[in-house]
Parts: C-alpha cells; sequence; structure tokens
C-alpha cells in the first residue's frame, strides 16, 4: 500500500473515530459504486450524513479540506441518493460533511469538523 493511502486510511480512521466520539453511528466506510466513492455513512438521529475525509501531513499546500471542490460535493449529493437508494433505508434528510485530519504522526492529530458543507 503507499504512503498516500495509508495516511488516507488512518485520516478515515481518526475521524470515524472522531465523528462517533460526536454522536454520530459509523454505517458504511468507502462505499463504491460506478459513480465514485464515499469515504464515510454516518447517521445522526433520522438523517443521513455523507463524510468526505481529507487528510494532509502538513498544511504547507493549504488546509485539508480547501482540496474539496464543488464538482465533488455535486459528486458527494449524487452518491448520497444511491447510496440511500442501494440500503433500502428512510431518513428525514440527509447532509454532506467534510472532515479534514492534519497528522504528520509525530502527535495528536488535528480535527476539523464541518456540518453541512455547502
Amino acid at each position: 500500500m503507499l504512503a498516500k493511502d495509508r495516511l488516507g486510511r488512518r485520516g478515515e480512521e481518526t475521524a470515524a473515530a472522531f465523528l462517533e466520539r460526536a454522536g454520530l453511528r459509523i454505517v458504511d466506510r468507502n462505499w463504491r459504486c460506478p459513480a465514485g466513492e464515499i469515504d464515510l455513512v454516518a447517521v445522526e438521529g433520522s438523517t443521513l450524513v455523507i463524510v468526505e475525509v481529507k487528510t494532509r501531513t502538513s498544511d504547507d499546500f493549504g488546509q485539508p479540506l480547501e482540496a474539496i471542490s464543488a464538482g465533488k460535493l455535486a459528486r458527494l449529493y449524487l452518491l448520497a441518493s444511491k447510496w440511500a437508494r442501494s440500503h433500502e433505508q428512510r431518513f428525514s434528510g440527509f447532509r454532506i460533511d467534510a472532515v479534514g485530519v492534519l497528522d504528520d504522526g509525530s502527535g495528536s492529530p488535528r480535527i476539523e469538523h464541518v456540518r453541512a458543507v455547502l
């Protein structure tokens, strides 16, 4: 596995643990379909939460969340409906959250959670 992939997996694990401590229930990870991939799928109350995770070792080239483009957000909205349909579950609504993780491996990672990214 490439170092970049290991970093991404570590970031997703960190984000999942953070979200669970915040009260969300993680119900799926790295869900894929022909339209793309969802990093984390969570439920908060009756709301489906699609989570995009971006992990970096430093902010030398910008903050992790700056890497989420408008195109990526549009794709996540499409993927949210595909995930819900494929799992035949009903929710009162859904939202897209983003979690940025800065983790250079030398200490506790810094985590930024943005709810309802537009």
